[in-house]
């Protein structure tokens, strides 16, 4: 797809993390760690930046807008 190759190797790995389903708590922080070699709130804050670039919409639709409607209840809760 054109738009997946203008996203970085980073960016696309935290997208393929976020497709993943994880069995228990400390699960998905020990994977961020492990696989990405990324603090857990470094993680957060590119996930969220990736998530309003519009390369990563068209690359992954799905997984970015399911995100985003995570987001905004979590928004909206505050």
């Amino acid at each position: 797809m054109e738009y997946e190759a203008q996203l970085g190797q980073r960016e696309r790995d935290i997208l393929a993390l976020e497709r993943r389903g994880f069995p228990g708590p400390g699960a998905k922080e020990r994977a961020i760690r492990e696989e990405l070699g990324l603090a857990p709130v470094r993680y957060y804050q590119l996930l969220n930046a990736l998530l309003d670039d519009p390369r990563a919409l068209a690359s992954d639709p799905v997984t970015v807008n399911r995100l985003r409607r995570v987001r905004e209840a979590r928004r909206a809760e505050r």
